[in-house]
């Protein structure tokens, strides 16, 4: 019997179309996850201001990254899905989804609805995996498989923010650059609602003074502070000093919602106020190239340190395929 795999990631509109955008925007401004706005606060948002307003800016934005092959983050995560498939065998068969939109997640689990699976094995393309997050991918799983006649045994894969393999793959790649040349290092993550992480420690540990210095027992399922253990692993593998390097994340539609410090805020400053120049940038909780790293960081971020003084801000890119990637990608499905 085989195992299946199913490679959950974002989400990533079907083209850059105004009407495709919109549709994708809406599913994920609803989703307060994401967007950090409550149930009862966000259905005006999203039928008003994201579908009549924000959906065209973020087409002409999509449209700047869109590759001839269509969205480069499916593009990315579909060759994933078939360098994994190739690299476990036989015993396996690896199935990509997307959170929002397509493929998505109930058609993708279609493909393992045989009794020759004994177990299907739920792997998360970020590494820093979010309790939210993973319970809401739990919950659509949940809603597809319960109405099969024979219900596999269903395995989330662990979170592999610390996975030896999967630091020595990231510092390899970032080790082409050299780091005497940039003025700051930036390990640049996926926002999420401030709100989440105080359900995601014990004993109200988080948000508190140096909540994140350092990884413990009360913090270890807590997303901030595994991007900032993930950034300490990368800076001592680059040998990058411990005040040569700044940790941010990426802001959500309610910016005052999300985790701090915020990126465009830590950008601004490290321009305007301390003077650099050059920044290299690193976003370590995206596998894949998407609108967050070659948009958002590559053009907004680029722009933004530029309008404050700055001279160049270079975004180094996701492991996407590369081989040491896969390497410790099949590690986590065998794990």
């Amino acid at each position: 019997m085989k195992t299946g795999i199913l490679l959950v990631n974002a989400g990533t509109p079907d083209s850059p179309s105004v009407k495709d955008v919109r549709r994708y925007l809406q599913e994920v401004f609803s989703d307060s996850e994401m967007s950090g706005m409550s149930s009862f606060r966000k259905w005006m948002p999203v039928n008003f201001i994201v579908a009549a307003f924000r959906a065209l800016r973020f087409a002409k934005s999509f449209q700047k990254i869109w590759t001839g092959y269509g969205s480069p983050l499916l593009l990315n995560s579909t060759r994933q899905e078939y360098m994994l498939a190739e690299k476990l065998g036989n015993d396996f068969q690896v199935e990509l989804a997307m959170y929002y939109q397509n493929p998505s997640i109930e058609h993708a689990l279609q493909n393992f609805r045989k009794p020759t699976f004994k177990k299907i094995k739920v792997v998360l393309l970020f590494p820093q995996h979010s309790l939210a997050v993973a319970d809401s991918v739990r919950e659509k799983i949940k809603s597809v498989v319960s109405k099969w006649e024979v219900v596999p045994e269903v395995e989330f894969a662990k979170s592999y923010f610390n996975d030896e393999k999967f630091i020595h793959a990231f510092a390899e790649k970032g080790k082409k650059y050299f780091f005497d040349t940039y003025d700051h290092v930036l390990f640049c993550f996926r926002g999420l609602p401030e709100r989440e992480l105080v359900k995601e420690a014990t004993n109200n540990y988080c948000l508190t003074e140096n909540c994140c210095a350092a990884l413990t027992e009360k913090n270890a399922l807590c997303y901030r502070a595994q991007c900032f253990e993930t950034a300490r692993l990368l800076a001592k593998n680059l040998e990058v000093d411990v005040d040569d390097y700044m940790v941010c994340f990426q802001s959500l539609p309610r910016t005052d919602a999300g985790i701090k410090p915020i990126a465009e805020n830590v950008i601004e400053e490290l321009a305007e106020k301390k003077g650099m120049k050059k920044l290299l940038v690193f976003a370590p909780s995206h596998t894949s190239d998407c609108f967050e790293t070659l948009y958002t960081i590559g053009v907004e971020y680029k722009e933004l340190f530029k309008k404050h003084g700055g001279e160049k801000l270079e975004l180094m890119e996701a492991m996407n395929n590369d081989a040491l990637w896969m390497e410790a990608l099949a590690e986590v499905c065998r794990g």
